[in-house]
């Protein structure tokens, strides 16, 4: 997304929302006691932990709120609008209780930056105080979170008291795309997901919430939104397409008015893994195991079913490391921990061993260099790859990720998928970068958790000619199963399903803005690229939840022919569907020759077909 108005949303007055919040707020405290500080400052010191990097800070229950509070504030300071900007951290707590009543441990969260509990479980570390993202005010008139993009948080709960006025009704977590939220518990307050405390407009695109129990949210602005197995306490509404899977108290589907879409169960899914720290002081990742048909948190009933790997196990690199450095490392049994930073990658880091874990912390970045492929995961099941970024550099890369080399049957396993959970593709933004494909997935039972494929529309070396990319994400393999998929602004189909008994939960993509007329931007005979296309070929495909936006701002004259474009078959099934138009541009169907258009007559206002066929 970028900073334009999203048209009207039927969203509340700052004060209505600050109102109804204070209330909930009220009665959760008088039901919920604060938890109370730790004892861990008598406890003897425990052992040093690892070599993480100079970005990595970690912090202990013993250390004063005052010095934490300065470290954290310290990294907000450089990050709160460092949106392009190269420098990646990760904020760890170990197991205990930040903060207290009287003086609340308050951490707002900028670009690059990821907060993580280093407990088994989420309540082993608790803040008292808030874990917050609030709106960048661009102009005084122009407060948005509609650009708050790559942070995370994790694993962690979080006692919400301090603070003062509007700020105190909630936890604020108002950011956008590539901003997960997973393994949170919060009780004393809700969980706000707009910044309604701000000038507006307040708008906010986003997101993408997993194995998390709160109190009441607050969706206010938020476009639309997926939440992932996960307990809530209510829900206040919708503005285009919320989706619920495997949400314990989530709202019954009433799609299009509310545009909830509710899932009983997920049909597959795996947590993402997670560093901590065990009860002797080592180093641990805890990597869940993929399940089926599920709902709740995974941490209901004690620790998440998976197994656990010391951190002894990994290959830590750092970003001065070369490709031949990791790849040995992982020829030789290594799995792999990317310290935050920024990696030129100027050929692949190949995987070809199974149930090899990947993990990037603070967002670390893979940048291709000589049109390189910078990740490829061989023929194997059960690779898992999490929290990484993946840039295109100025050579044209055929992919940015590939899974499954194409070449060889894959040795695939439906109860042990390869996953991928939050990769963030993107070709443009903080230089200009060349792609033909963002995600190409081969494998067979992939896993794709909080995907998001981006062809830049704002920043740096960005134009149609500048940052040229044909498709977000392509899916080869039979069986892939998509929980959180983005893709948006690719020059042709964003994203293509060529596989049978594909799968996806949830779906956003917005088309180019930058196409620079109508003749540049059209293919056999129909206006423009469907935003979602499902191979002529296909016979078995199930979508549910998905929306296509179009702001042609370059040429409002454009015409799209639709958002979503499928095989009309029995076994292919799309459910709770929409288009909007952004201010500029025509699309001129929902799927197909089915939905009415949207124009410049209806900016904001969706048009919407409830099942198809």
């Amino acid at each position: 997304m970028t900073s334009r108005s999203a048209g009207p949303l039927s969203t509340p007055t700052r004060g209505g929302w600050a109102r109804r919040a204070s209330a909930v707020l009220v009665a959760i405290a008088a039901a919920v006691a604060l938890v109370g500080p730790g004892s861990a400052s008598a406890a003897p010191p425990p052992p040093p932990g690892p070599d993480l990097g100079p970005n990595v800070r970690i912090y202990d229950p013993s250390m004063s709120v005052a010095d934490i509070r300065a470290s954290v504030d310290a990294v907000y300071a450089r990050q709160v609008d460092n949106e392009m900007g190269a420098s990646r951290y990760t904020l760890l707590f170990k197991p205990g209780t930040y903060g207290t009543a009287a003086d609340p441990l308050i951490v707002r969260v900028g670009y690059y930056t990821e907060v993580a509990g280093l407990g088994a479980l989420p309540t082993d570390v608790v803040i008292n105080g808030h874990v917050d993202v609030y709106n960048r005010c661009l102009a005084p008139d122009n407060c948005i979170a509609l650009d708050n993009f790559w942070r995370s948080l994790s694993n962690l709960t979080i006692n919400v008291v301090g603070l003062t006025d509007c700020r105190s009704s909630g936890n604020f977590w108002a950011a956008s795309q590539a901003s997960p939220m997973r393994r949170v518990n919060i009780v004393g307050g809700n969980l706000t997901l707009m910044d309604y405390c701000t000038a507006g407009p307040q708008f906010a695109s986003g997101g993408f919430i997993a194995d998390s129990r709160t109190g009441f949210v607050v969706n206010g602005s938020q476009q639309q939104y997926l939440v992932r197995n996960s307990q809530i306490g209510g829900w206040s509404n919708g503005v285009w397409n919320q989706v619920f899977s495997g949400v314990q108290g989530a709202p019954a589907t009433s799609y299009p008015s509310p545009p909830y879409t509710t899932l009983d169960a997920t049909p597959v899914s795996r947590e993402r893994p997670f560093l901590y720290v065990d009860d002797a002081g080592t180093w641990q990742v805890r990597v869940p195991s993929a399940t089926a048909d599920s709902s709740g948190v995974s941490w209901a009933n004690g620790q998440t079913p998976g197994r656990s790997v010391p951190l002894s196990d990994f290959y830590v690199a750092r970003p001065s490391d070369s490709v031949t450095t990791i790849n040995s490392q992982l020829a030789r049994g290594k799995h792999l921990l990317l310290t935050p930073g920024v990696y030129d990658v100027d050929r692949s880091i190949t995987v070809r061993r199974a149930d090899t874990v990947v993990i990037a912390m603070g967002l670390a970045s893979l940048t291709a260099r000589g049109g390189a492929v910078p990740l490829v995961i061989g023929d194997v099941p059960g690779v898992v790859v999490a929290g990484l970024m993946v840039d295109a550099g100025p050579v044209n890369s055929p992919a940015l990720v590939r899974v499954g080399t194409g070449r060889a049957a894959t040795r695939s396993d439906a109860g042990n998928p390869t996953t991928l959970l939050d990769v963030f593709l993107r070709v443009g933004g903080p230089f200009a970068g060349r792609a033909t494909v963002g995600l190409e997935v081969n494998s067979d039972h992939s896993l794709l958790d909080d995907i998001w494929a981006w062809r830049a529309d704002h920043g740096q070396g960005v134009g149609w000619t500048v940052n040229p990319a044909e498709n977000g994400v392509v899916v080869n393999g039979d069986d892939v199963t998509a929980t959180g998929l983005f893709s948006e602004h690719f020059r042709a189909y964003n994203t293509v399903w060529n596989g049978e008994r594909g799968r996806t939960v949830f779906y956003q993509n917005e088309l180019p803005y930058d196409a620079p007329n109508q003749a540049a931007w059209q293919h056999d005979g129909v206006l423009g690229w469907a935003g979602y296309k499902v191979a002529d070929s296909v016979r078995t495909h199930e979508l549910w939840g998905g929306g296509s936006y179009i702001f042609t701002n370059v040429d409002p004259t454009i015409h799209a022919t639709r958002g979503f474009e499928v095989p009309v078959t029995p076994g292919v099934r799309l459910h709770s569907l929409l288009t909007v138009q952004l201010g500029a541009g025509t699309l001129d169907h929902v799927v197909n020759d089915t939905g009415a258009p949207v124009s410049s007559a209806s900016v904001g206002v969706p048009s919407t077909v409830t099942s198809f066929p």
